[in-house]
This record gives C-alpha cells, sequence and structure tokens, in this order.
C-alpha cells in the first residue's frame, strides 16, 4: 500500500465553497433593491470569516450596491419632498 504524497507548498489551494449569501447579496444588489442586500452582505461576510469560505468580493459588491441604492432612493425622497413643498409655498401665487 502505497501512502499519497503531501501537496506541494506552492501548488494551488483547492477551491474553496462560495457562500451563498454572497450570491444572494449579489443579485439582490444588481436588482435595485436597498435594504435586503445590505443585511445580507454583512450577514455573508461574517460567514465567510467564520467558515473559511470564499465569495467575499461578491458580499462587498452587493454591499456597495445596496448602500449606492439607499443613497439613491434618499435623495429621491429629499427631491420629492422639496418639490411638493416648493409647490404647497410658491404655487398659491
Amino acid at each position: 500500500m502505497t501512502t499519497p504524497y503531501p501537496p506541494h507548498p506552492l501548488s494551488p489551494a483547492p477551491p474553496s465553497r462560495t457562500n451563498g449569501l454572497a450570491i444572494a447579496t449579489l443579485v439582490l444588489g444588481i436588482c435595485g433593491f436597498a435594504l435586503i442586500p445590505i443585511i445580507l452582505g454583512h450577514i455573508a461576510l461574517a460567514q465567510i470569516r467564520a467558515r473559511h469560505e470564499g465569495g467575499g468580493g461578491m458580499a462587498i459588491a452587493g454591499l456597495v450596491l445596496g448602500y449606492l441604492t439607499l443613497a439613491g432612493y434618499a435623495v429621491l425622497v429629499v427631491v420629492l419632498v422639496a418639490s411638493v413643498t416648493g409647490g404647497i409655498v410658491w404655487g398659491g401665487r
């Protein structure tokens, strides 16, 4: 019976499993959701650190897209409130 050779120190590591929440974070961030990717992205990053899984880049990209979408929605609300209040104030003339 032969014993297997140990892996060479410079050989590439076996691919790690990709975290499912990281994939979901990226997909939902691309779709334009705001809060769901932010929540899932933080959970995914915690799981990736704890389980030594792959997908950290996808989780971060989904988080960035979620935060950008949230900022866009905030700007939209400010513009809508300003236009409605401006219409009330200046529309009576």
